[in-house]
């Protein structure tokens, strides 16, 4: 596969010369401005005017031989870190604010490529940019300085929490989200995590009932791990068992998956977990979510009085820069991540080198 390189007098017009030697399907590999040459592209451009060059190749895969060819089978794992020429055309043509802060600094194209690559949406990729420094003229500094600015801004957002390492007194946590994220298994993690590694007395209450063999899921855990689990389907039940569980150190309760959108339900929780101010309450967002349903998720259970996040499935997606946007639209801290099914490994305490480290990897 041949490495191509495009000069012209804009972006545009390089992103013209691509478009019609390579078509629409066009890897763009690397974008930078130039100065005092002559445009050897077929461009507009006069000797010693501004240049940009696009460095691209064809979306196809053709084996080939030669000096400056590339190895299709290690073109094929860069792939989804590079943006196609379709996809950088339809970006740019969205915002004029954007054209021009590309032709500020060309070499910006390719950090906004991998923000938007790594599910970070796009009016929050440029703010990113912006307050990066990557569009300001007089901050053209080396492209991998301009990538730390930019990843101290994201890391500004981020905000991590750490329920059960510091406090002396017992800890009460609830665990809320809709079906299928994960509620369970992350207690069992989390149960093990604290029992076996951090030698805490550890108990379990489960107030779900309405999944068929939910409680004896959790009793399984809690048999493994020998600790008491009670069930609990009303709040003489739930007051009950933490009354019977007063010396243990962490109490971690299961709660019903439920859909966002069944709010008598979710009134029932609110009654049951969300007005007791001393449970900590985690709410529990899939990544492989749309942004969009992820949002309403956060928003209808924000009556359950969460204080933190935990996201799971991070193994099933590459778009993990929907937990960026999802901290934008509303400012908590993070607890844990999960990266699979297997019980106790796959769940990490969140840091804020440790998301940006998943997002980005």
């Amino acid at each position: 596969m041949e490495l191509k390189e495009y000069q012209a007098g804009s972006i545009q017009e390089a992103l013209n010369l691509v478009r019609r030697d390579l078509g629409s399907d066009a890897l763009i590999l690397s974008t930078r401005k130039l100065r005092g040459a002559k445009s050897a592209s077929g461009g507009s451009a006069r000797s010693g005017q501004e240049l940009f060059e696009i460095s691209a190749v064809a979306g196809g895969i053709h084996t080939d031989s030669g000096s400056n060819h590339f190895d299709p089978s290690s073109l094929n794992s860069l792939k989804s870190e590079l943006m196609s020429l379709r996809e950088m055309i339809f970006l740019l043509s969205r915002s004029a604010h954007l054209m021009e802060g590309f032709r500020i600094n060309p070499e910006a194209i390719d950090l906004y490529a991998r923000l938007i690559r790594s599910g970070i949406a796009e009016p929050y990729a440029q703010l990113f940019l912006e307050k990066g420094g990557a569009f300001k003229a007089n901050e053209q500094t080396a492209s991998n300085n301009v990538y730390e600015r930019v990843l101290k801004e994201i890391m500004k957002v981020v905000d991590v929490s750490e329920p059960f390492d510091q406090s002396e007194e017992r800890v009460v946590a609830a665990f809320v989200g809709p079906t299928g994220v994960g509620k369970t298994t992350t207690i069992a993690k989390l149960a093990a995590e604290l029992s076996l590694k951090q030698k805490k007395t550890i108990g379990l209450i489960s107030i779900d009932n309405y999944r068929i063999g939910a409680i004896e899921q959790l009793k399984t855990y809690a048999g493994i791990l020998d600790v008491p689990c009670f069930p609990a389907f009303n709040n003489d039940d739930l007051q009950f068992a933490l009354k019977q569980m007063k010396e243990k150190d962490v109490i971690l309760i299961d709660t019903a998956g439920q859909s966002h959108y069944d709010m008598a339900r979710m009134e029932e929780m609110e009654k049951l977990i969300g007005r007791d101010r001393s449970i900590n309450t985690h709410l529990l967002l899939s990544t492989v979510t749309s942004e969009l349903e992820m949002g309403h998720v956060a928003r209808n259970f924000g009556q359950l009085n969460f204080s933190a996040y935990i996201f799971t499935k991070t193994d099933e997606t590459r778009a993990r820069g929907v937990i960026i946007n999802q901290l934008l639209k509303l400012r908590m801290p993070i607890s844990f991540i999960t990266t699979g099914q297997r019980v106790p490994e796959d769940i990490s305490k969140a840091t804020r080198t440790g998301i940006l480290r998943l997002i980005f990897e």
